[in-house]
């Protein structure tokens, strides 16, 4: 590990802490014992988050026939684990605030990583993938490392605004060069010491570089394309002035056609703002 990352890891008050309602819900959802009525009770404890997930379950992001109008009926509908995966990216992207504007919008921020999170789960679908759904989360969370960064070490962050302002340097590149690691490597490190799933730990620190993951190329291929079409698209911003190159290999592996892209950017217009809303109601704010 690099060396200026370990010292500032050894700040333990530099590393937020995952909100107990989550911690209470993976509890409740990993224990045989407990029912969906036991989960619901936890969720709808925060009134935000309940209002959040039912807006999500009503939309057209899964289409469903009849109105969900209890977390119950949406946990037995959608499913626990999924809808846990949507409680752990919310609340840890809301964990990051009070990031100077100088440095990341933040509603700019959840749009992107929201638009990722949706077009993971849409380019999923296109490849066949099994429960696609179960992608959103990773894409949602590829660039928590970047916001980790940002909030940790504010001044190299504007050092590192500035030479990206000045040249034509991807902000990966930038990173290594100010900060001797980038923000996959403190994402990696981040969503260790949280505990989070081997899945979204390998996705998240490989998707620039989706032929180094070792157990889930293929979902991280997904991630990598998916965060190109959003840069493309130019769906909220990361901090990245330049839309990163794409992975020939990764593009190999998933089996993609051009021909998809069309109708891939086409269901991401007609369900974005949709699904934003329903996780970041902040986004629609004067």
């Amino acid at each position: 590990m690099d060396r200026n990352l370990l010292e500032l890891l050894q700040e333990s008050d530099k590393i937020p802490t995952l909100p107990v309602i989550y911690i209470q819900i993976k509890e409740l959802i990993d224990n045989p014992r407990s029912s969906i009525t036991d989960i619901g009770n936890v969720i709808k404890k925060d009134s935000g988050l309940t209002a959040r997930l039912l807006r999500l379950a009503n939309s057209t992001y899964y289409g469903l026939p009849n109105a969900i109008d209890s977390i119950t009926r949406a946990l037995v509908t959608i499913g626990t684990r999924e809808l846990c995966d949507y409680i752990l990216g919310t609340v840890i992207l809301s964990l990051f605030k009070g990031i100077s504007e100088d440095l990341v919008n933040m509603k700019s921020f959840w749009k992107h990583s929201i638009g990722c999170g949706l077009a993971s789960k849409i380019v999923a679908t296109f490849r066949g993938y099994t429960n696609p759904e179960r992608l959103f989360v990773a894409g949602l969370l590829h660039d928590v490392g970047r916001l980790f960064i940002f909030k940790s070490l504010v001044e190299k962050s504007r050092c590192l605004m500035t030479r990206c302002t000045a040249s034509s340097e991807l902000m990966l590149d930038t990173e290594k060069a100010v900060l001797g690691f980038d923000h996959t490597d403190a994402a990696s490190v981040l969503l260790k010491h949280w505990n989070l799933p081997e899945n979204i730990q390998e996705i998240v620190a490989c998707h620039h570089h989706p032929v180094s993951a070792k157990t889930y190329p293929v979902e991280t291929s997904i991630i990598h394309v998916a965060d190109i079409i959003v840069h493309s698209m130019e769906l909220g911003h990361n901090g990245e002035r330049f839309v990163p190159p794409l992975d020939a290999q990764a593009w190999d592996i998933l089996g993609l056609k051009p021909s998809m892209l069309p109708p891939i950017v086409d269901q991401m217009d007609r369900q974005f703002e949709e699904v934003l809303y329903s996780l970041y109601p902040e986004s629609h704010d004067a």
